[in-house]
């Protein structure tokens, strides 16, 4: 399969291809045709060439990370502006039809909280995705107020499909110049049409730590299973620790539990860490903290939806008392 995507004459090529693929309506839904043709190209443009030209090669200097399905890299344009190319690992597993469902998703998203996508490129065994430059990469270090939640109230109610992300986890949250936080990575995401809120099946994929019970052990993904991806985001946020790297030596609970168990006792306070602190409140903290437990809770439907987290975090609205949290022993 090869796609070609020409312009007309222009300096900057990939910015070019970037406008084409984001304004002309439709157009990733063109993915199913064996060639992809501009009706309005003067030329061709060899864009797997320009790709590797604008990242020196993909060299490893211009290596931004690496996820499950492959590494991004950093470009620079001639006139200096940088784009992240994703590079699809042909190891990964990725198949033609789940490198077309991120690109129709995100190419049909715009939002100030989701990363943009910029362009793509297919040719034969090779799959690329253009996306804008986040300069501050992954959240991991810096901690977020309801941004990231006013993203997935986008995808969850306020776009035309309900989208349900399924991989949300803090290496997928990556921040512009202004540290603003943007949600990436939709290779795994589904959308649901009408009123339906759950979906089934029988290929787990995703990341441990970040995926809620019901997922895990039964294939079931509705809604609230990014409000739990959220929720362990947060709490790993305010503690700067890791769920999956987390070990309680005396109680055996991993970092869900353990905040869960400080705060029932009243001592949530003791996960405050000195640059959080220098930064939060210790009553902001506190609230961070109860927020992030009300969307980890183990049942769904006692989880939080984002309409009442965004409303949590932009107010005083009283907040109820979380229940025991998924995976909890």
């Amino acid at each position: 399969v090869g796609i070609t995507v020409g312009v007309t004459t222009f300096g900057l090529i990939i910015t070019c291809v970037c406008i084409i693929m984001i304004k002309k309506p439709g157009t990733a839904t063109k993915l199913n045709k064996k060639r992809y043709k501009n009706k309005h190209r003067t030329e061709d443009i060899d864009l797997p060439t320009v790709l590797a030209n604008v990242t020196k090669n993909f060299s490893t200097k211009n290596k931004l990370g690496e996820g499950g399905f492959g590494p991004v890299y950093k470009g620079t344009l001639i006139d200096g502006k940088a784009l992240a190319v994703k590079r699809l690992s042909k190891k990964s597993g990725q198949g033609l039809d789940e490198f077309k469902n991120e690109v129709a998703l995100i190419a049909k998203l715009q939002h100030c909280n989701l990363v943009k996508l910029l362009g793509f490129s297919v040719e034969g065994e090779e799959k690329m995705l253009i996306y804008e430059y986040m300069p501050n990469q992954s959240l991991n270090y810096f901690v977020f107020g309801s941004c990231i939640a006013r993203g997935l109230l986008y995808l969850h109610q306020d776009f035309r499909l309900r989208i349900i992300h399924r991989d949300l986890k803090t290496s997928n949250i990556l921040l512009d110049a202004n540290l603003d936080p943007k949600i990436s990575d939709f290779r795994l995401a589904r959308s649901f049409l009408g009123d339906q809120v759950e979906e089934n099946t029988n290929r787990v994929t995703g990341t441990y730590g970040y995926m809620p019970p019901e997922y895990a052990v039964r294939g079931n993904f509705p809604v609230k299973s990014d409000v739990f991806s959220y929720g362990v985001i947060v709490l790993e946020i305010v503690s700067d620790k890791r769920n999956r790297e987390f070990a309680d030596p005396e109680n055996y609970n991993n970092l869900l539990g353990h905040e869960w168990r400080l705060w029932t006792e009243e001592r949530a306070v003791e996960l405050l860490d000195d640059v959080v602190g220098e930064q939060c409140a210790p009553s902001e903290f506190i609230k961070c903290i109860q927020v992030g437990l009300l969307c980890v809770q183990q049942r769904p439907k006692d989880r939080s939806d984002m309409s009442l987290v965004v409303l949590m975090f932009n107010g005083d609205k009283w907040l109820p008392k979380p229940k025991v949290p998924g995976f909890y022993t």
